[in-house]
């Protein structure tokens, strides 16, 4: 524990004592030469109650709770606690896919708005767990770092357009190795990934991410958005809906879920693919997930907390006070 006085400028108060000293001490020579004048000294038993033996102590006791009573206010032996608080707590890295097929409307209102809704509503279910997210396509983009500001990261999301990511595509391996990066801190055992995605236009590097996965400790989980059946992909300009892509033929591209990455990534890092097209079983199966092997990892959380012992010496002073008045039958120094 680490002692500190509650305020130094308190201290100015034990010049109290002597000045309270001096006119107890006035008080007694005042008293004795008024009786002195009154009658001479031969008299003064006949005419005046016997001072006890123990009410000579009362300009000691008088001192002492004064005493007391300033410590009391000075707070002196006060100091300040550290505690240590065992926390289990994980970091999770949302990687979001922001290709253009994120954009088809399968899922209403699309794709990509229901990845974002993914990842928001897990947040209103989150506490302490330290989150950041990585936009990715053909490249990848940290947002935000790993953070415990929610709110923070639902402004970020809201942000988050496929336009974000120009080189188009789906590679698996750039989120991984920045996610690696992030988690450069922290423990193993508490590390993971949320990957988002249709899965589609993938540039065959998830053998690469799930052996950076391994060899880091991350454990991913895995979210696929979109049907089977699939959907045109829209493309915009400056907002407004142009069209929808087309191929080399000039026949409309329909874009479908691929899940064979994602499942085999998600296996391979002892994660779990998740159907993410029912948004409420997603978002509790997804925090299960999460919360899986934080046991194997926790978090000191130090903070230090003011103790106090003034009620100690209120007490003293109170006591000291109390035989004043108990064994002073005038109520007065009586000295």
């Amino acid at each position: 524990m680490n002692w500190y006085l509650g305020n130094y400028w308190y201290l100015l108060l034990l010049i109290l004592l002597p000045v309270i000293g001096y006119f107890i001490i006035h008080y007694i020579r005042w008293k004795n030469k008024k009786r002195n004048l009154f009658a001479e000294s031969r008299f003064q038993d006949a005419l005046f109650e016997k001072t006890s033996s123990f009410a000579k102590l009362f300009p000691v006791l008088y001192l002492l709770g004064f005493l007391f009573l300033i410590f009391s206010i000075i707070d002196l032996l006060g100091g300040k606690e550290q505690i240590n608080v065992k926390q289990n707590v994980s970091s999770t890295m949302f990687v979001l896919d922001v290709s253009n097929s994120m954009n088809a409307q399968d899922i209403q209102p699309s794709r990509l708005e229901e990845a974002k809704n993914i990842i928001i509503n897990s947040l209103q279910k989150m506490t302490n767990d330290r989150v950041g997210i990585i936009v990715f396509a053909g490249d990848a983009y940290s947002v935000m770092p790993l953070s415990s500001d929610y709110s923070a990261a639902e402004n970020y999301l809201l942000g988050i357009e496929t336009s974000v990511v120009q080189n188009q595509g789906t590679d698996f391996l750039k989120p991984i190795q920045i996610a690696a990066q992030k988690f450069k801190n922290i423990t193993k055992g508490s590390r993971n990934i949320v990957l988002i995605s249709d899965g589609e236009d993938n540039e065959g590097h998830e053998d690469e991410a799930i052996n950076l996965a391994r060899k880091e400790g991350v454990r991913i989980t895995a979210i696929g958005v979109g049907t089977e059946e699939g959907a045109p992909i829209p493309e915009y300009y400056f907002g407004q809906l142009m069209g929808y892509k087309s191929d080399m033929y000039g026949e409309t591209v329909v874009s479908k879920l691929q899940t064979k990455a994602l499942r085999n990534i998600a296996s391979s890092t002892g994660g779990s693919y998740l159907d993410g097209n029912n948004l409420d079983n997603t978002i509790n199966n997804l925090v299960g997930e999460l919360h899986k092997n934080t046991g194997s990892s926790s978090t000191i959380i130090s903070s230090q907390s003011a103790v106090h012992y003034y009620q100690y010496f209120l007490c003293a002073s109170m006591f000291f006070f109390l035989l004043i008045y108990l064994f002073n039958p005038k109520k007065d120094f009586n000295i």
